[in-house]
């Protein structure tokens, strides 16, 4: 084998792999974190509000997760009228769903049928007064 060849092959090898590499990545699935991300943009505000109604809960623990019983037990520290609790999977919008809540003080939810990994569990809620919002991460073993 010459080298002009060689140099052709080469170059069909290398184009192969260029033309391989953009196929793949022109059809891999990218999920936005949010679908409607500019209206939630200008919703900021009032998170920005709940937020800080929320900042005396931070010290407190809110949520616990007890592996062994495969519970997430969210204690709010008021009253709750009404509200939701959103489980976020970063890695796949798919798995992302949310419960509303209403009139209680203490939720628990078993987590035996959700997928293993990292989640990111958010809750708002309003006591008829403030809203409120919380974040904490779970990862199900």
């Amino acid at each position: 084998m010459n080298w002009g060849k060689s140099i052709v092959l080469s170059f069909v090898v290398f184009a192969s792999f260029v033309g391989t590499m953009a196929y793949k990545m022109a059809t891999a699935k990218v999920d936005l974190v949010r679908t409607n991300y500019y209206q939630k943009e200008i919703d900021f505000q009032q998170q920005i509000d709940r937020v800080n109604n929320s900042a005396t809960f931070k010290n407190n623990k809110v949520m616990t997760y007890s592996p062994e019983n495969q519970v997430l037990r969210i204690g709010f520290p008021t009253p709750v009228n009404k509200g939701e609790i959103t489980f976020f999977r970063p890695s796949d919008k798919g798995l992302d769903f949310t419960i509303p809540i209403q009139k209680t003080t203490t939720f628990d939810y078993s987590t035996q049928k959700m997928q293993k990994g990292y989640w990111k569990v958010q809750v708002t809620w309003t006591d008829g007064r403030s809203e409120y919002y919380l974040e904490d991460e779970l990862i199900i073993k």
